[in-house]
């Protein structure tokens, strides 16, 4: 009966397999930590007398401490027979393995009266970029634990691996000792995951969705990049605001926040009716003066006076509330079914099947529902009186640009156990083919004109096309006299780049940004979704930056050429990064194989560096960059 009552089977837990990179990179890992004590019992009399001063002499070296204070409480803890005595906690593998060394304890658990504990640590090298999608373990309200994102969906099956276990044994004040300085059972660790994820686009994403957050004082924010082709998911950034302002991957977003996709649903509104040929690009409708009534309520366009009589291309181009209210209302409120049909062919009422646990259900209403009334089909002509995740938004986006074809959007692309798969993920299609190519290309040709003529027009670009629909949705507008005071809205753009043979499509929401700042979808979320394009397709700078530097100057002609003749000859030689993105500081160093310590704040722009310009760097030597 005592030794059931001092002696029990501990679980150790298992490594946790890494995440990865699509090129190999690594985005979580577990890292081993390890408590270490002292049995001050155990040893012979012999062995501590020989071995307590060396012992300590080591431990001060370890710990800064004094030598003294060490042996007068391990000889305390020997009078008092502690058996259990804490030397240090959360050491890495290879402090752990300097402290099996010391004096003393290399005889072992008998001899030494060496004690360890070993536990894991979820470290994610990236920092707080994509956190929330990779994964990591949170505390809900009642105290337990869950994972959440590709670390949660995928840890039953592959990443937890499989327990171990350790005999220890009841040594008094609800302290337990491990009997021996080996496990009983060793644990084994768990797959690794290999997911779509590039870095740089990752990185680029994370930055440029953070520096939009923070100009307008939005609530939160998400961007999604996507492989047209693939339906590889290559970046996703979901950053949420606390309470004193700052920006991190608080929820998942794009993945679970169903919410009125406003004018980016125009799209698929317009490609119903273009398909069921109930109208064609250029069918006239009557946008009045900016005011109409639908069944006793009013649809308004932004456009003060309205835009009079025009193309169903042209309304789109604008984004017109009473042109596509009116297109769908005129051609589908006696037959509403017709048009349902066609959003349920697309797979718009059914969630996408992600592998990442908890995507929003989308909300397409019906006849006979509670939110059905005649006013509903003129409002989901404009993306209101129904929901879609950003990511279900963009799956549609995506379609459009693979020439129809819908793809579930993938996260990952294998799991493995070294260099051995275990299990590959392949493409998925959902719908072969939306629609017909002519529908398909009459779409096309009016996404690539609201960027060049339509609300996007601000984001055109003479050197870089792209193509998209830009989306300004009200929202917490329940109660309209509170709204009015303080009105909210939901800043998007949905696309795809390049608007000829695109490469990836793109998604940016942002949520409830200042009033003060500005709130249309071309002004918040539009930007953001150009500076990615651009960074990640060309090496070229955007245009606005261009205008700003006169590169005909003779000084800075001379001055680049100064410095690279000196760099040139010794390799070695720091240059200027002031001024610099943090991303393209980090690689230019990088490159000179410089390593680098960075302290990020805000949106990453080089404001300082630790070596003046034109300074010969030296051997191993550490640049520290900050940016603000």
């Amino acid at each position: 009966m005592a030794q059931k009552r001092t002696i029990k089977r501990f679980e150790i837990p298992a490594n946790r397999g890494n995440v990865y990179s699509a090129d190999g990179s690594l985005l979580a890992t577990s890292i081993p930590k390890y408590d270490v004590a002292i049995d001050a019992v155990t040893s012979s009399d012999k062995n501590f007398k020989k071995y307590i001063k060396p012992l300590c002499d080591s431990l001060a070296a370890f710990t800064g401490k004094s030598s003294g204070s060490f042996e007068q409480k391990i000889n305390k803890a020997r009078q008092t027979k502690d058996q259990y005595l804490l030397l240090a906690r959360n050491l890495s593998y290879t402090d752990y393995m300097r402290f099996r060394n010391f004096p003393l304890l290399k005889l072992g658990a008998i001899r030494g009266g060496f004690v360890y504990d070993q536990k894991t640590k979820r470290e994610h090298p990236m920092g707080g970029i994509a956190e929330r999608s990779i994964g990591y373990e949170r505390i809900d309200e009642n105290g337990y634990a869950t994972r959440v994102g590709i670390d949660g969906a995928f840890g039953k099956d592959y990443l937890r691996g499989e327990t171990g276990s350790r005999l220890k044994q009841k040594i008094g004040k609800g302290e337990w000792k491990p009997i021996r300085d080996v496990n009983e059972v060793e644990p084994k660790d768990g797959y690794d995951i290999y997911t779509t994820i590039d870095v740089n686009i990752q990185d680029i994403a994370h930055h440029s969705l953070l520096g939009q957050l923070e100009k307008y004082e939005a609530d939160h924010g998400c961007v999604v990049v996507m492989d047209v082709k693939s339906g590889e998911i290559k970046a996703i950034s979901n950053l949420g605001r606390n309470k004193i302002g700052k920006y991190y991957e608080r929820l998942n977003y794009a993945v679970g926040e169903s919410h009125e996709p406003g004018s980016t649903f125009k799209v698929m509104a317009m490609m119903a009716a273009l398909e069921d040929k109930v109208i064609d690009t250029s069918t006239i409708v009557d946008t009045k003066n900016g005011r109409k009534y639908f069944y006793g309520r009013t649809i308004s366009d932004s456009h003060h006076g309205g835009y009079g009589k025009i193309s169903a291309a042209k309304a789109l181009e604008v984004s017109s509330n009473i042109g596509l209210a009116t297109i769908i209302d005129e051609n589908y409120s006696s037959n509403p079914e017709k048009f349902l049909k066609q959003l349920r062919d697309w797979h718009l009422d059914q969630t996408l099947g992600v592998s990442i646990i908890g995507e929003g259900k989308p909300v397409i209403p019906k006849p006979g529902d509670k939110i059905w009334s005649k006013n509903a089909l003129p409002s989901m002509a404009y993306g209101y009186n129904m929901q879609l995740t950003p990511l279900q938004t963009l799956a549609f986006y995506n379609a459009i640009a693979n020439n129809g074809q819908l793809i579930k959007p993938r996260f990952l692309k294998a799991v493995k156990e070294f260099d051995r798969d275990i299990e590959v993920f392949e493409k998925e299609v959902l719908v072969n083919k939306l629609c017909k190519d002519e529908t398909l290309s009459q779409i096309k040709d009016i996404l690539k004109n609201v960027v060049s003529r339509g609300t996007g027009k601000k984001l055109y670009s003479e050197t870089f096309s792209m193509a998209g629909k830009t989306g300004t949705a009200r929202t917490d507008y329940a109660d309209i006299e509170a709204w009015k005071e303080d009105p909210k809205y939901v800043s998007s753009f949905a696309g795809y780049f390049p608007a000829e043979n695109p490469k990836y499509s793109c998604i940016v929401v942002i949520h409830k940004p200042s009033t003060k700042v500005g709130f249309y979808g071309a002004d918040v979320s539009g930007p953001v979704f150009k500076r990615i394009a651009q960074k990640i397709y060309t090496d070229t700078p955007l245009i606005d930056q261009i205008q700003t530097g006169d590169y005909n100057n003779e000084l800075i002609a001379n001055d680049f050429e100064k410095f690279n003749s000196i760099s040139n000859k010794y390799k070695t030689i720091m240059p200027n990064l002031i001024g610099m993105p943090a991303m393209d500081a980090v690689a230019f160093l990088e490159n000179m194989e410089v390593d680098v310590n960075i302290k990020l704040n805000g949106n990453g722009v080089i404001t300082s560096q630790s070596v003046s310009k034109n300074i010969k760097l030296k051997p191993n030597q550490t640049v520290v960059l900050e940016a603000s």
